[in-house]
């Protein structure tokens, strides 16, 4: 790919390490399609073993900023970028580094299930480590690790020879999430993961949030503000003028954004005036 130049209770966070450490970050990234630009000098911190949530209307480059955290973007015929991404201080897009390698450490779950229908639930798990060509040495630990950590052990621990495709929506999301985790990740990604699911796995998908965040550093874009607040840390307020790439107008610790933004516009869209 070739550059361009440049209303409820929030949760309560576990304990943190006392020390800053930035899982990745965004320095002046712009995004185009061919000759359009739909993001510009998007500059953000997404700390380690925190949850941060993009948020903003459709068509300001969440999704799009989404994939250029992880090297997708790149996949997009006429597709190009600009800026710095870095995991832990090094530049994904350095010339020594390789996307699949990337895309290992940075793992995405998309908008909808996207588990392989006819393979087995314990072969889907282990998928992308095979894929990626990672040593197994315990397949069993790894599968029942990675379902426990995604909140679906118990649910399909005594099928897990049935195809993928037979399970809901709500634990096919789940078998994604689990086969995302399975590679060790450290940073996973999710765009709008509960928008198609019913509200009781909305809320199962939220814990799983919850429950993986000390580990693996979390990027998440939502529609829902209540989710928003009740699963992030952090807020990115991403918005687009008429005419204007996306941008970030404002970013904070999520309680502040919802309750006493600094930005007019940031006020506007989280109490749905509009968006």
């Amino acid at each position: 790919m070739t550059a361009v130049p440049a209303s409820q209770t929030p949760r309560q966070a576990p304990p943190r390490p006392a020390t800053r450490a930035v899982g990745i970050e965004a320095l002046g990234v712009g995004a185009w399609f061919g000759r359009h630009q739909v993001l510009a000098d998007v500059n953000l911190e997404m700390r380690a073993r925190h949850v941060t949530a993009l948020i903003g209307p459709s068509g300001c480059g969440k999704s799009t900023f989404l994939r250029i955290l992880n090297r997708m973007h790149e996949l997009v015929p006429g597709a190009s970028m600009g800026g710095e991404v870095r995991l832990d201080g090094d530049d994904i897009y350095g010339p020594e580094k390789r996307a699949t390698d990337t895309r290992r450490q940075i793992g995405m779950v998309f908008q909808k299930p996207n588990p392989f229908p006819a393979m087995s639930i314990r072969d889907n798990v282990l998928s992308g480590l095979r894929l990626s060509g990672m040593t197994i040495n315990s397949a069993d630990e790894v599968v029942e690790q990675s379902l426990t950590k995604a909140g679906l052990w118990t649910e399909v621990r005594n099928r897990l020879s049935a195809p993928g495709g037979s399970l809901s929506g709500g634990q096919q999301q789940r078998l994604c999430i689990a086969r995302s985790l399975a590679v060790k990740p450290r940073v996973l990604l999710m765009d709008e993961p509960c928008s198609a699911l019913d509200p009781a796995s909305t809320r199962r998908i939220e814990q799983t949030i919850g429950e993986i965040v000390h580990e693996v550093t979390v990027v998440i874009v939502t529609h829902n503000m209540q989710q928003a607040r009740r699963v992030s840390d952090t807020c990115a307020f991403f918005m687009v003028e008429e005419g204007q790439p996306g941008m970030i107008v404002e970013v904070g610790p999520t309680e502040k954004i919802f309750s006493d933004p600094a930005d007019g516009r940031t006020a506007d869209y989280v109490h749905g005036r509009f968006g």
